[in-house]
């Protein structure tokens, strides 16, 4: 596939008209009154419309332009003092999930493009003590990131991707577990680490022990198939499917790569994730739940680990 297309001329204008509507609300905005919830509850409601629209236009411009519409709504929901409380449980096409601790909450979704691949879209509110907005944008520039195995990122340039779940780590660091419909032909789950130092989000850390280089995990594999990847609270551990070409000369070719029975798993502990492999695991899930994330889809009830 032709990266050219996912970096287009109307792409890049996109962003920047996003980044540019972000900015003006990032600063903390203060209002006296409490949240109106008749309101926020008629916003969510557009909001829901928009959303829908986002993923029945057939027409890739359309449902683009839809996006932005749904993004300059959502900012004005946010906008309503004390916003971090209300839950939005109608928008079921996209992911809303606060951290353990619950300092601050990750929106995040995706665009499918008509070549295969999509756009992502993300944003984190922070919760503050007045209840005004604090609001950091996520600028999704995946294919601008040479290695992203190993690079420190911010929040204006994200490999992006549809969280799932989020972990404590640490006092100031969490693991956020992804779907990232990547390439036509393959898919990706990805094991991103996100630090809060000093009002400010870092995407990546080297908190995989005994991985000097790597700051994220990220695994490929055949599109439509599926991958485990989840937080089992009871082992303190992420499990995941062991995930292998289906022939060794298939190397690198990863829509021929998928699970081979086998699982294993990144342990937190003491702030790193430890891996351990091929655990014994018996997972009582049905297999219809193994691949929880779909293009346009949350997670319905899901809850975030520790």
């Amino acid at each position: 596939m032709s990266w050219k297309r996912a970096v287009n001329k109307n792409y890049i204008k996109l962003y920047v008209s996003l980044f540019s509507l972000f900015i003006i609300v990032f600063l903390p905005i203060s209002m006296n009154a409490q949240v109106d919830n008749k309101r926020m509850e008629i916003l969510e409601d557009s909001l829901r419309l928009v959303g829908e629209a986002m993923y029945n236009l057939k027409g890739e411009a359309e449902r683009i332009d839809k996006n932005f519409i749904f993004v300059k709504t959502l900012v004005s929901s946010l906008k309503e003092k004390n916003s971090y409380d209300y839950g939005f449980k109608q928008l079921n096409m996209i992911s809303i999930i606060n951290s353990p601790d619950d300092r601050f909450r990750v929106f995040s979704w995706n665009i499918p493009l008509n070549d295969g691949s999509y756009l992502y879209y993300g944003a984190i509110q922070v919760k503050t003590n007045d209840g005004s907005l604090k609001l950091i944008p996520l600028l999704d520039k995946t294919f601008e990131i040479s290695e992203p195995e190993k690079e420190l990122l911010k929040n204006d340039k994200w490999y992006g991707a549809q969280y799932v779940e989020v972990l404590g780590l640490s006092s100031n660091s969490y693991v956020l577990l992804g779907w990232k419909g990547h390439h036509s032909t393959y898919s990706q789950k990805v094991i991103e680490v996100l630090t809060y130092d000093k009002g400010n989000f870092i995407f990546g850390a080297k908190v995989f022990e005994n991985e000097r280089e790597r700051t994220r995990k990220i695994f490929n594999y055949g599109r439509g198939l599926t991958m485990y990847l989840k937080y089992h609270k009871e082992l303190n551990s992420i499990v995941f499917d062991h995930i292998v070409p289906v022939e060794p000369e298939f190397k690198d070719q990863y829509q021929y790569y998928g699970p081979d029975l086998s699982f294993d798993a990144y342990e937190l502990t003491d702030g790193l994730l430890r891996l351990k492999s091929n655990i014994v695991f018996n997972s009582q899930e049905p297999i219809s739940d193994m691949d929880e994330t779909k293009p346009g889809r949350a997670i319905p009830n899901k809850k975030s680990g520790l």
